[in-house]
């Protein structure tokens, strides 16, 4: 992971150190659980919980030589605890610690996205009410196409934002599950009740079934729903780069005072993070790929899932993270232009009431195809730079046929487009 994109918070829960941390702690609880049992002395266990230790640098030290992390570990944390050490991992095998110590991980990260997406949520919320009248032009292909408010389009995402926390807390909860049943899952050297203890002091679930390995389509629905919301947040992010394009220039994320946007061309304000949201979801939807080819392994287990984890695990949560908080950033300081939103809508000469015009005129008795032709008709004239369109409309004695002049002030009313706005707002925000 580059640097400047990495964070506090998942730093601390994907360092080398807090693994080797869960692993000890999880090792002890196992003795505690098999003491509880009758499986080992309880003196044994009193005696491995205080005396349970590690130092990273030795443990990186003998894995030069026995080339197996866990048996590196094991052997330092016997040089601390002395003859006891014997009951320490007793009839477990590697991956119970891996794989209960990465459910851990995963759930931690898991719940620090969540509060960092619960946290955009609630700016998108503020800013969307505050432009919940904010009027402008809605698109279609790129293309005007009627109106909408600015309030709204952040609305959608607001939503949108709410699904993304329904996906990632059941990823949460799925990848929730430890495992401490032995070599291929089957508890052959070491109870089922030693896993249901550790898993409860632990807060997970005992994995229902196992074999060397938690499955790993758990895995494949952690990342993907990682990688959906990293899809949403680059929707947002280019929603955003086209409406600061300088033909449109209807909005701006922050520039900061000193701030440069080229080496040859100072006048530039370029929206940099969005640009850069936009590219790293394409990372977190490469890494799904690599999550769920792990999915099928040979028989019990293979180790072929493992390199690709130790790199897409702890890019992925830390790369969804940064981008969580770079887009509130963006959210909180955006800079908006009604009043460039209101130009660029007048720029279309009022093509945008030609729905309107063409249901008036089907509501008066004209056929839809008769009623599409002259609104059409007097569009095309309008984009030719004939004329506004309400003036050539008004101006159509087939329009003066069927509709009245209180009619015609109806269609080309902006405030119909704006009459249940509210109401939007009211259905979306009363599930928040």
């Amino acid at each position: 992971m580059i640097e400047r994109y990495r964070t506090a918070e998942m730093d601390r829960i994907w360092s080398d150190q807090r693994r080797l941390e869960i692993w000890r702690d999880i090792e002890v609880e196992v003795c505690q659980a098999q003491a509880e049992l009758g499986v080992i002395p309880a003196e044994a266990a009193r005696e491995i919980a205080e005396r349970a230790d590690f130092e990273l640098d030795r443990v990186l030290e003998i894995e030069e030589t026995v080339q197996h992390d866990v048996i590196a570990f094991l052997t330092n944390m016997a040089e601390h605890i002395g003859p006891a050490s014997r009951f320490v991992h007793l009839g477990m095998t590697s991956s119970d610690l891996l794989d209960t110590t990465l459910a851990l991980q995963c759930r931690q990260a898991g719940q620090v996205l969540l509060g960092e997406l619960d946290g955009l949520r609630e700016v998108l919320v503020k800013r969307a009410k505050e432009h919940r009248r904010t009027v402008m032009m809605g698109r279609s292909h790129g293309i005007h196409a009627e109106p909408t408010t600015f309030g709204l389009k952040l609305l959608v995402w607001v939503d949108e934002l709410r699904r993304a926390r329904r996906r990632l807390e059941q990823a949460v909860e799925t990848i929730s599950v430890g495992q401490i049943s032995g070599p291929v899952g089957t508890f052959a050297h070491i109870a089922p009740e030693v896993e249901e203890k550790v898993c409860a002091r632990l807060g997970l679930r005992p994995a229902p079934v196992s074999t060397q390995v938690i499955q790993r389509d758990r895995h494949g629905e952690y990342m993907a729903a990682m990688a959906v919301t990293a899809s949403s947040l680059e929707k947002f992010a280019v929603e955003l780069r086209h409406l600061q394009r300088t033909e449109v220039h209807e909005v701006e994320e922050p520039f900061g005072k000193g701030q440069k946007g080229s080496s040859a061309m100072p006048h530039k304000k370029n929206p940099i993070v969005c640009e850069r949201i936009a590219g790293m979801a394409r990372l977190l939807r490469g890494n799904l790929v690599a999550a769920l080819e792990n999915i099928a392994l040979w028989h019990e287990r293979d180790i072929s899932h493992s390199s690709v984890e130790r790199v897409i695990l702890p890019d992925s949560t830390t790369i969804l993270h940064y981008m969580l908080k770079k887009m509130r950033w963006v959210i909180e300081g955006l800079r908006v232009f009604p009043e460039r939103m209101r130009e660029n809508m007048d720029r279309e000469r009022g093509l945008y009431h030609s729905g309107a015009l063409l249901l008036a005129l089907a509501r008066a008795g004209v056929s839809r195809e008769d009623a599409y032709v002259i609104a059409q008709e007097n569009a095309l004239r309008a984009w030719e730079g004939e004329g506004d369109f309400e003036s050539l409309v008004r101006a159509d004695p087939r329009v003066k046929q069927h509709l009245s002049a209180d009619e015609l002030d109806a269609v080309f009313d902006l405030q119909r487009h704006l009459e249940h706005v509210d109401r939007i707002f009211d259905r979306v925000l009363d599930e928040e």
